[in-house]
Parts: structure tokens; sequence; C-alpha cells
């Protein structure tokens, strides 16, 4: 999938490297978490568990975003989970490539193929409250407030927002 100036592309074992600075940058472990991610050989393991098996059951999942000379600056796409009963959108981006409008850009264009593709009649987006970057994009994409939830019962409450 291109957008005016990125690529949105399945994320393969070749981009561990990426997958690791990305997984490990401060916005990442403070809003979406720690995932253990200490080694190279652990963000294989990230790709072969938790992002290939998307593309494999549902068509979709998380995708690389890639400046057009191909460097990969963050990931978007639709997620099918569990606990939820529509697709939900998700992006994260390198600290270098934030507020250069790339999150909008890859978000509008995964949100549009969940409506015109995927068929979804809606479309959720879940952030921690204090993400007031990414409440921020996701409401210029239209999305609403609609709840809050706990993924788990451990878990941080997380804001649900639909559009």
């Amino acid at each position: 999938m291109n957008t005016t100036r990125l690529q949105l592309l399945p994320i393969g074992l070749d981009d561990a490297g990426f997958i690791y600075e990305l997984l490990n940058s401060e916005g990442w472990l403070k809003f979406i978490g720690d995932k253990q991610i200490a080694t190279i050989k652990k963000a294989e393991e990230y790709i072969v568990n938790n992002l290939m098996p998307s593309y494999e059951k549902h068509g979709f999942g998380l995708l690389k975003v890639c400046l057009g000379n191909g460097v990969p600056i963050g990931i978007c796409g639709l997620l099918k989970r569990d606990y939820l009963d529509y697709v939900d959108l998700g992006f994260a981006f390198l600290p270098a490539y934030e507020g250069f409008g790339y999150a909008y850009e890859a978000s509008n264009a995964m949100v549009q193929f969940g409506k015109n593709q995927l068929k979804s009649s809606s479309i959720l987006a879940i952030c921690k409250e204090s993400n007031t970057r990414s409440l921020a994009l996701l409401n210029k994409l239209g999305f609403t407030k609609k709840d809050k939830i706990q993924p788990q019962p451990d878990a941080e409450e997380l804001l649900l927002l639909s559009i």
C-alpha cells in the first residue's frame, strides 16, 4: 500500500533491527509497554510470534511504514484483538520522524483500507489517556471517545475510541 509519501509493507525477519529500535524507543516503552525485546533475536521472535500470525490469520496487521527511499520510520495497521468487537488502529513511529504528518498519512490510509476493503462498519483505537499526541491524531482522524476498557485484569485502563 502506498500513500503520497509513504510505503506500507508487511514486516519480515529482515526488519528485526528496526523492530528492536522501535520497541525500545521512549514513546513505545512509555505508552505501549516494555515487550522485553533486549536483543535482535528477541525482535525476530516478536515478529514471528506477534506480527506475522495476523497476516496469515486475517490478511492484515501492523505494517512497516517506509519513506519513499525505503527507510523504515514506524509501524501502522489494523489489528483484530480477541477482546474487541471490531478491528483497531495501531501505530508507533521512531522519535526522529514524529511531527511530520507521517502518522496521520499512514493512519488515514489504514482507516480507509478498513472501511473500503475490509468493509468494517466501525474501526476502534485504544490509547492511554496520558498519550496526548496519539489522542490528538485519533481526534484529527475522526475518532471519538467511546468508553474505557481494561484489556487484562492487571492491565492499565485504556480509552476506547471509535470512528
